[in-house]
């Protein structure tokens, strides 16, 4: 009988990326035989390992698995960006270099939300952003030989009227998106409180995720908060990614309890040695 350890598995998972080029985890789980739920725990943990990377980008709710040496490769899954962030990414992969001050406000909020592919860096006090696959070393021969093309990505001359209502606009989502965040941190703020569990150090907050670390029991551990009535394994897996990396154990915070489906799944990866096979 063939015997399949988590080693194994994971040499497999690395061996079929460093094949195939990056992929989401469903087609991986196909690949290895294994249920979703278990491959993405094996995945979490390559990552841990930074032995293969994640992407910031979702197809779906799903993220995109890859080794350093195939990173060019996930240029591909562009195309399935957001309209504005897709728009972004046409842009900068068409230019190379964009210049932060010159960008419409649209295309500036898009550009900030693909990390896979808008690199930025500072020169001479501005910010400027690079596509990925493109050297920043590149941006003085670029900017000196054609800087038609650098300007190319000024905006266009509109009507001052047009111009004051857009931002007034933009000022008005961020301000709503700001009110919304200060209402869930509260809430959460107040459980903790009650709880008598202390927030020390704030890791990340947005509209819809409060990632926290905090002392129960004179024990440090990462509280993250999903602010949906539903959390799903990849929620999970990134909430483990997480508290991996800060080496801490992790707290899940939700707005309603876990389906009891989800608390199975969890329940037998605690008592999980290895996998077998007959093949």
């Amino acid at each position: 009988m063939h015997q399949k350890n988590p080693a194994e598995i994971k040499e497999k998972i690395i061996q079929i990326l460093a094949n195939r080029g990056p992929m989401l985890p469903v087609y991986i789980s196909k690949e290895i035989n294994l249920e979703s739920i278990f491959t993405s725990a094996f995945l979490s943990e390559l990552v841990s390992e930074k032995r293969i990377r994640i992407s910031n980008m979702r197809v779906g709710s799903s993220p995109i698995y890859f080794i350093e040496e195939k990173t060019p490769e996930i240029e591909k899954f562009g195309l399935y960006l957001k309209s504005k962030e897709k728009e972004a990414f046409l842009l900068l992969k068409e230019k190379k270099f964009l210049d932060d001050e010159k960008l419409e406000p649209a295309i500036k909020v898009a550009i900030r939300e693909i990390k896979d592919f808008a690199i930025p860096f500072e020169n001479e006090g501005k910010l400027i952003w690079r596509y990925f696959t493109v050297q920043e070393s590149n941006f003085k021969e670029q900017k000196d030989k054609l800087p038609v093309e650098i300007k190319s990505v000024e905006i266009k001359e509109i009507n001052s009227q047009q111009e004051l209502k857009k931002k007034e606009r933009v000022k008005k989502v961020r301000k709503t998106l700001k009110t919304k965040t200060n209402k869930f941190f509260e809430k959460v703020k107040e459980f903790l409180s009650n709880k008598n569990i202390e927030i020390k150090t704030i890791e990340k907050i947005g509209t819809k995720e409060l990632i926290v670390k905090v002392k129960e029991n004179e024990e440090e551990k990462l509280l993250i908060y999903f602010d949906k009535k539903k959390i799903s394994e990849q929620d999970i897996i990134k909430a483990n990614i997480k508290a991996n990396e800060l080496k801490l154990k992790y707290i899940l915070l939700t707005l309603t309890e876990p389906p009891k489906k989800m608390i199975n799944y969890i329940d037998a990866l605690k008592n999980l040695s290895e996998i077998r096979s007959l093949k």
